[in-house]
């Protein structure tokens, strides 16, 4: 396998779906705990901001000479009290009142003003030096003064936070995704080896070996039941293959024996003068052969172009006993040669919707299978009836029977019960399987009850004229 083709194998595939879906779900839950927490600790910057603003609206006052001060001063030292940001106080013209710097690492910044007075609430800003600060302003009234008190801390703890934890994700990330990608080839590995064992088995089947399985690790899964499938779909190929096979040697043989009768009789009757009535003989004898090969060529046509798909069928509304009746005079005279009785029983005209011709050459091979296989002197009964779910067509003789053995393959093509007495009655094999076809493709069914040394009743199932699905074409 190429490595493009190893590139695009469903494994692979597998692993970076895999991979790419845990990527994004990792980078939304990232991006979530950074949300999260830069939320949190703002949160609670703002809170200690908002504690500042009311110990500054408690310990704020007037002082003597009409400025700001810090009640504490008289009672605690200041540095104690409020050391970790600033606090200003602003009057409305813009003059600054009162203001504490003691934030840690402030530099020069410290004596940089806040905000703009026009500013109030909550706001982040970067003061000269690079010094992230977070501000609380609102305005107020000292001792009947109004005041506008700013609070502020700095954020740079905050940022140093959500920084490491962004540092600690963006590291993991990678290393996460490596393993979960590793994983995940290592399990769709695993999971698909029995596809790789199924390939491998896969191709040692051949029309030679047809009798291979795939193997089936485990029945209940996906692949298990896929490979199932695909063993019985392997078994009615072998069983077609098997057919196809005996099909071919049948049919080979079906053409070889007239043909080599032609040629023995040719051979024969070349071998010395003969008179005009010898001559008449072997020319007689000639033709039938021909006629047997013809027939058994038509037989053939018949059922390849029925498997093809490629025989319309012109339905037409008819009587069926009509149609039964005139198939029995057209084979009475068979009958009459073996002074069998050939009778047709019904009651009132039965209608169906069929195609006239094919119907009529189910009918036909039925009944002449029945009068070959009925003694000299039998009996060939034919009765129509219209029952439900549908009409019927019974065609009960008196021959041998039928053993259960070969019931269920009577209908196949070359398939003979007794060959050596079938060719002696001049049958191919194909009259019962062509008549199967033409019932079948009607929408109904042949089927045949018979017992051994008891006679045979072959039953045709035509489906009711007004729930007659048409069929276009053979299919």
């Amino acid at each position: 396998m190429s490595r493009w083709a190893r590139l695009r194998s469903v494994r692979v595939r597998l692993t970076l779906w895999y991979a790419g879906t845990l990527a994004v779900l990792l980078a939304l839950y990232a991006g979530g705990v950074l949300i999260f927490l830069r939320h949190h600790l703002f949160s609670e910057l703002d809170r200690r901001l908002h504690d500042d603003f009311e110990l500054a609206e408690q310990m704020l006052g007037r002082a003597d000479d009409g400025g700001i001060r810090w009640r504490a001063d008289e009672h605690h030292d200041e540095e104690d009290t409020y050391n970790e940001g600033w606090l200003e106080v602003w009057n409305p013209a813009g003059q600054l009142l009162y203001r504490r710097a003691e934030l840690t690492g402030a530099g020069e910044s410290a004596s940089a003003p806040l905000l703009q007075l026009d500013r109030s609430g909550y706001a982040s800003v970067v003061l000269p030096g690079n010094v992230p600060v977070r501000v609380l302003g609102k305005p107020y009234v000292i001792d009947g003064t109004p005041v506008v008190i700013r609070v502020a801390r700095s954020e740079a703890r905050l940022r140093q936070e959500i920084n490491e934890l962004f540092v600690i994700l963006g590291l993991g990330f990678p290393l996460a995704v490596g393993v979960a990608a590793y994983g995940g080839y290592a399990l769709a590995r695993r999971a698909l080896a029995p596809v790789d064992q199924m390939a491998d088995q896969a191709r040692t089947i051949t029309a030679e070996h047809l009798g291979e399985r795939l193997p089936v690790v485990n029945p209940e899964d996906e692949l298990g039941h896929l490979a199932t499938i695909f063993n019985e779909t392997f078994t009615r190929l072998e069983q077609s293959f098997a057919q196809l096979r005996r099909f071919t040697a049948d049919a080979s043989h079906e053409l070889r024996t007239p043909l080599t009768a032609i040629r023995s009789v040719g051979e024969v009757g070349l071998r010395e003068h003969r008179d005009e009535e010898t001559y008449r003989e072997i020319i007689g004898s000639m033709l039938e052969e021909a006629d047997r090969l013809g027939h058994l060529v038509e037989s053939l046509l018949t059922l390849s172009r029925a498997d093809a798909g490629q025989m319309q069928l012109t339905r037409e509304r008819l009587d069926l006993v009509e149609l039964v009746r005139e198939v029995t005079h057209h084979l009475g005279v068979l009958a009459e040669e073996k002074r069998q009785s050939l009778v047709v029983e019904a009651d009132a005209p039965v209608y169906v919707t069929v195609d006239r011709l094919v119907l009529r050459q189910a009918v036909i091979n039925v009944v002449d299978n029945a009068i070959k296989y009925s003694p000299e002197g039998g009996r060939v009964q034919v009765v129509v009836r219209e029952q439900c779910p549908g009409p019927t067509v019974e065609v009960i003789d008196t021959g041998p029977g039928i053993a259960v053995e070969h019931q269920a393959h009577i209908f196949d093509r070359f398939y003979r019960v007794d060959k050596a007495r079938s060719r002696e009655m001049g049958g191919t094999g194909l009259g019962l399987a062509i008549a199967h076809w033409a019932v079948d493709v009607h929408g109904g069914r042949l089927e045949v009850k018979s017992k051994e040394g008891a006679g045979s009743t072959f039953r045709i199932h035509l489906p009711q004229i007004h729930t007659q699905a048409v069929k276009g074409a053979v299919q």
